[in-house]
């Protein structure tokens, strides 16, 4: 098949300011890329490109340059399986997806129970950085909305303030009732980093999110054979789109988890790689959103299902839709969390 490409920009915008350890959002752009097919006008398809600034290793002042010229040779070639745009993640995932879109006819990507609506995939309750009492509030609402796993964003406020809020929660509910992650974001220095796991592994947390910053493999691989609690890896997936420089760390580090997010770590196809890889070396691994609109959300909790099945228990990080005041409507398809779950209800076929 061969296709018409073409994309145009679009501005999210946040319902609140969405902190992280690199800096404050309040807005969010990505680029809508819509496929045709040339030889049938009416199968259309529609994906999301959307790089995180200052993350992305395809956050490139020539952005849209790069994604023309992507647009480009998988409008000739009818692939997205192109060297030249797996260097691009954000790019190669929108293109993916629109792709998909188009040969299936629906925002049923894949042939799952979730596709279908017949079953929702549990979701951890995300926390951002904020104040002290910010993030408390949060946590209460996330507990109350009866989520059984929080995960929070760490590193904006002094580390003994986040233990205390870390031991509210346990003083409340134990390792069995509610599983804690935390990520750091690349926060902690080496040279602190292990009195710091130490501290979290008395609170029952079940895993950290990138401890130290990404690029220091000897550092994490000493981290990881010492650690008192799981690691796992997040920005240290950043930019290694080859399966060879995939192995390469993975194998020197050895993490015990990998937090995969397709915008970011490869697109689909970069995604099947590394569970792959990680599943051969008895590493676990989930999935994330990127602070993608519904087109990418729905995109990632299709091949969430397709790659763990239809009876997902670990909960995954697909709990950003509700982000923006502008979210991008699915025809045919809603998301909703319900019952701590992300769940996709059809109502006709797109």
């Amino acid at each position: 098949m061969k296709y018409d490409i073409t994309f145009e920009p679009r501005t999210l915008h946040f319902r609140q300011p969405a902190g992280t350890s690199r800096g404050v959002y309040t807005e969010r752009k990505i680029w809508i890329v819509s496929a045709v097919d040339t030889f049938d006008s009416s199968r259309r398809g529609v994906g999301e490109c959307a790089p995180l600034p200052k993350l992305s290793c395809d956050d490139l002042p020539d952005y849209e340059q790069r994604l023309a010229k992507a647009c480009q040779m998988v409008a000739t070639t009818g692939s997205t399986d192109i060297d030249e745009v797996r260097r691009y993640p954000s790019i190669l995932f929108g293109l993916e997806t629109a792709l998909q879109h188009c040969r299936r006819g629906s925002w049923q990507l894949t042939d799952t129970a979730f596709a279908r609506g017949e079953e929702g995939i549990p979701i951890n309750g995300l926390i951002w950085m904020g104040s002290f009492d910010e993030m408390n509030a949060r946590i209460e609402d996330k507990l109350k909305q009866g989520f059984s796993c929080i995960k929070l964003k760490i590193g904006a406020i002094d580390f003994d303030s986040e233990l205390a809020l870390l031991q509210k929660i346990r003083s409340r509910y134990g390792k069995q009732s509610i599983q804690l992650r935390v990520d750091a974001n690349g926060a902690f220095a080496p040279c602190d980093a292990m009195k710091r796991l130490e501290a979290l592994s008395r609170l029952g947390i079940h895993s950290i999110e990138q401890p130290i910053r990404a690029g220091q493999w000897s550092e994490m691989a000493r981290l990881c054979r010492q650690t008192p609690l799981p690691i796992a890896l997040d920005e240290e997936l950043i930019g290694l789109n080859s399966k060879s420089e995939k192995a390469e760390m993975i194998d020197k580090v050895r993490p015990q988890y990998i937090v995969i997010k397709p915008s970011l770590h490869g697109g689909m196809q970069g995604t099947r790689e590394w569970v792959a890889m990680a599943d051969e070396r008895n590493i676990g691994s989930w999935l994330t959103s990127a602070l993608e609109s519904n087109i990418g959300l729905n995109a990632i909790a299709n091949l969430t299902a397709d790659i763990y099945g239809d009876n997902i228990s670990f909960p995954q990080g697909l709990g950003t839709g509700a982000l923006f005041t502008d979210n991008i409507e699915l025809g045919g398809c809603r998301l909703e969390i319900a019952d701590c779950k992300l769940w996709a209800k059809n109502e006709r076929k797109q």
